[in-house]
């Protein structure tokens, strides 16, 4: 019998792997075992069947977020994106990399949909992370020097990015972690209230 969660799950992964472009429709209908008349009827066409994975993958990016905005300031947020980010990008029984991004960079006109569709949902994203340090700043907490929320979610959001491009290119663990430290190196611990928020070890940001 014909199990459609299992099958999109083989779906996402091919995605995950190799792209929205990357994957054809032979491919994805050799991989879950059915015709491609038959992927057609149980999915629609592909990019329809991509917009399905991306809701799988949910699974895996949501709780990262999830856990990140339950921390206690904007700072370690950052800090958990981060830190979530390296171990999604690596994960042990998934491909590297991120769908969101490599799997979305489309570049043909047929494929504008599903690159402006993934855009959408990177933007949605950046708010929210945005969002939660608004937050913390109205709870009294101290961001960087000069940095407001929308910059600083923008920032945050392309680190997290450039570690699923680095992942995707053989990186290792430990040197995306180091990335992370050198990234949350221009955030200073910060105070609640009126004091100033404490410089780095070594100088100014």
């Amino acid at each position: 019998m014909f199990d459609k969660d299992a099958a999109l799950d083989v779906a996402l992964r091919l995605f995950w792997r190799h792209g929205y472009e990357g994957t054809s429709v032979s491919v994805l209908a050799r991989a879950m075992g059915v015709t491609v008349p038959s992927l057609y009827l149980a999915f629609g066409n592909k990019e329809s069947l991509f917009m399905l994975a991306v809701e799988r993958y949910g699974q895996y990016n949501g709780k990262l977020y999830e856990t990140a905005f339950r921390k206690p300031s904007a700072r370690e947020v950052a800090r958990s994106i981060l830190e979530g980010e390296v171990d999604l990008v690596l994960g042990r029984d998934t491909p590297d990399g991120c769908l969101m991004v490599h799997g979305a960079l489309a570049t043909s006109p047929g494929s504008e949909t599903v690159l402006l569709a993934m855009s959408e949902l990177r933007r949605i994203a950046e708010a929210e992370v945005a969002d939660r340090f608004r937050q913390a700043v109205e709870e009294g907490e101290l961001l960087p020097r000069g940095m407001q929320p929308d910059a600083l979610a923008a920032y945050v959001m392309t680190v997290a990015s450039g570690l699923a491009v680095q992942a995707r290119t053989g990186w290792a663990r430990a040197q995306l972690q180091q990335v992370v430290r050198v990234a949350m190196g221009i955030w200073p611990e910060e105070t609640k209230g009126a004091g100033a928020s404490r410089a780095p070890p070594g100088g100014s940001y």
